[in-house]
C-alpha cells in the first residue's frame, strides 16, 4: 500500500532476544518473526515484524546511543496514549462517531537489556499513507473527502476529555505555548551544538533564533487545554484502502495536554505560504523534485479552488471550528502558521543532529535534516506578513 515501504534493516537489532521476548509475552505472535523496517519515519526506528503465520505487527523503538534530549522519542507515552484511547472507542456505543482510530497496543518494554533501548509492539493496519498531501494518486474529489476526514479526526481528539480517558496527568493543564517556546528553545540550543562523529563540524543553530522567539513570545493566542497530537498532518495518517477516511492516527511521540491550535496548524502547514510553483502544482514528479531542492513543503497558499489539487484552508478551517464547537475565524492565526514552522524548524535540526551522531532511523534523514534553515526562513516570512512586531521576549 502507498506510505507503508519496509526494507532492509538499517538499524540492527539483537532478533534472538526479540524472539525470547515474544515467546512469553507477546503470544499472538507466532514464532519465528521475519523484520523489516519502514522506509519513511525520521524519529523512532519502526520495524515490520511478519510472523510464521503471515500475521503483521509494528515496533515502535527509541534509537540507539546517548540521545540529545531526555524527553524526545517517548515510546512510553505513545504507548501510554494509545492504550487509552483505545480503550476509549472501546466504550463508545458507536466507535465511529466520537472516537479516534488508533493501532491496538500488546506490551510495553522498559526493559533495554532486550533490544538496548525501550520499545512497544502494535498493531499492523493495512491501508495508505499519502506522503504528498496533495494526493495525486487519487481523484480529486477523493482526496477533498480525505483531507475533510482528517480535519473530523482533529475535531474528535479535541473534544476528548482527558480526565475521562485516563490521561488528566498527560501534561500540564495550562500554558501549553510559554512552556513549549521554552522547553523547544532548549532543546534547540542542545541541538545546534552537537558534533558530526566524523568531521566534528556542529549542527548551528536556527538562524533568526531570537528575533523568532521573542516574536512567537509577544503575539500567542490565548491559552487552552485538549489532548494534542503534538505533530499531526497527512503523512501521519493511514487512509482506509479504497475509502477516503482516515482508519489510523500514527506517531503519537510528541503528544500531551496542550493547545487545539498547534495540531491545526501543523496540519495546515502546507497553506500557510504561496505556491512558488503554481503551474505545476497538479504535476505528480514535482513533489519529488521539490523534495530533492530542499523545498519543506510542497506550498498550497495562494491557490484558487479550480487549480488547488485539494481543498482550500478556509474550507478546511470552517470544518475544523464545526466539529470542534470553536468560533470562526480563529483570531492570531498567524501566530499558528509561524509557530508550524518554528517547531518544523527545531525537529529538523533535531534529525540533523541524530544523522550527526549517526542515531537517525530514516533513509531519507539526510534530506530532512538540511531544512531547519528554510524553515526558519518561512516563519520570518510569516511574521513580516503578520504586520505584528515582538514586544517581549520571554
Amino acid at each position: 500500500m502507498t506510505g507503508q515501504e519496509f526494507g532492509a534493516v538499517r538499524q540492527a537489532i539483537d532478533e534472538k532476544s526479540l524472539a525470547k521476548y515474544l515467546s512469553e509475552k507477546v503470544p499472538e505472535i507466532k514464532l519465528p518473526v521475519q523484520v523489516k523496517q519502514a522506509a519513511f519515519g525520521q524519529s523512532n526506528p519502526t520495524m515490520l515484524l511478519t510472523g510464521s503465520g503471515g500475521q503483521r505487527f509494528i515496533l515502535r523503538k527509541k534509537p540507539p546511543g546517548k540521545l540529545v534530549s531526555k524527553t524526545a522519542h517517548a515510546v512510553e507515552r505513545e504507548y501510554k496514549i494509545l492504550e487509552a484511547i483505545g480503550r476509549h472507542n472501546k466504550s463508545l456505543p458507536r466507535p465511529a462517531v466520537g472516537g479516534v482510530p488508533v493501532p491496538e497496543v500488546y506490551c510495553l518494554c522498559e526493559d533495554s537489556s532486550i533490544l538496548g533501548t525501550p520499545f512497544y509492539i502494535m498493531q499492523f493496519i493495512e491501508g495508505r499513507i499519502f506522503t504528498d498531501p496533495r494526493m495525486l494518486s487519487i481523484p480529486k474529489e477523493e482526496r477533498k473527502q480525505c483531507w475533510f476526514s482528517a480535519i473530523r479526526t482533529l475535531a474528535a481528539l479535541h473534544r476528548i476529555d482527558p480526565r475521562k480517558i485516563g490521561l488528566g496527568d498527560y501534561g500540564k493543564p495550562s500554558s501549553f505555548y510559554p512552556r513549549q517556546l521554552k522547553a523547544l528553545s532548549h532543546v534547540s540550543g542542545m541541538q545546534a551544538q552537537v558534533p558530526d562523529e566524523d568531521s566534528g563540524k556542529q549542527v548551528g543553530p536556527i538562524p533568526h533564533m531570537d528575533e523568532i522567539t521573542a516574536w512567537l513570545g509577544a503575539n500567542m493566542v490565548p491559552d487552552e487545554n485538549c489532548i494534542a497530537h503534538g505533530d499531526y498532518k497527512i503523512d501521519n495518517l493511514i487512509y482506509h484502502p479504497t475509502e477516503p477516511r482516515v482508519i489510523a492516527v500514527l506517531d503519537w511521540e510528541l503528544s500531551t495536554l496542550g493547545h487545539p491550535l498547534s495540531d491545526l496548524g501543523n496540519l495546515l502547514q502546507p497553506f500557510s505560504l504561496p505556491c512558488p510553483n503554481g503551474a505545476q502544482i497538479n504535476d505528480p514528479a514535482e513533489f519529488e523534485r521539490a523534495q530533492k531542492r530542499g523545498e519543506m513543503f510542497m506550498l498550497l497558499g495562494d491557490l484558487s479552488d479550480d487549480v488547488s489539487p485539494v481543498p482550500q484552508k478556509e474550507a478546511l478551517m470552517r470544518a475544523y471550528c464545526q466539529a470542534a464547537k470553536r468560533a470562526y475565524p480563529i483570531p492570531a492565526w498567524h501566530f499558528c502558521e509561524a509557530w508550524a514552522w518554528f517547531r518544523a524548524a527545531v525537529i529538523s535540526q533535531g534529525i540533523a543532529a541524530r544523522v550527526a551522531q549517526r542515531q537517525a532511523s530514516s533513509a531519507e534523514a539526510k534530506m530532512y535534516a538540511t531544512k531547519f534553515i528554510p524553515a526558519a526562513e518561512s516563519v520570518k516570512t510569516i511574521m513580516n506578513k503578520s504586520g505584528s512586531n515582538p514586544r517581549a521576549k520571554l
